[in-house]
């Protein structure tokens, strides 16, 4: 996997968009237009851990039909501002949903297969949470 960052000159000075080796792109930037990069990497740590939960359950054959993730973090007060804590909260929404099994998707997510959320382990306080609507 390959990627490249170009900063984009403007008269803001903070825009770059970030291209991988397979032509798709990505903008971020300083100044509010965009996500910023932390922005980025909170969002990637709901997707890619949702990805986890959502692939589980449909191979425990769980009747889902909505997956959501609320994300709150925490970052340090003085530069590197980098997240000190980070709070998941999915909620599935089905018919008949078996909480151990979604449990077990949390847990299974966070611990084995989240490369975003492993990427951070023992620098950043990652805890998680679940809640199950019935549709």
């Amino acid at each position: 996997m390959k990627a490249t960052v170009v900063w984009e000159p403007s008269e803001d000075g903070l825009g770059f968009e970030g291209e991988m080796d397979n032509g798709r792109k990505l903008k971020l930037d300083g100044n509010g237009k965009n996500l910023s990069p932390m922005e980025a990497v909170l969002i990637s740590v709901g997707a890619c851990s949702s990805v986890d939960v959502v692939e589980i359950m449909r191979k425990s054959r769980q009747d889902m039909h909505g997956c959501y993730c609320e994300l709150d973090a925490e970052r340090a007060e003085s530069a590197p501002r980098k997240f000190t804590k980070i709070h998941a909260h999915f909620v599935v929404q089905g018919n008949n949903i078996n909480e151990k099994h979604l449990a077990r998707a949390v847990q299974l997510s966070t611990e084995k297969y989240c490369s975003v959320m492993l990427m951070l382990t023992g620098n950043v306080n990652v805890t998680t949470s679940f809640e199950v609507q019935e549709k």
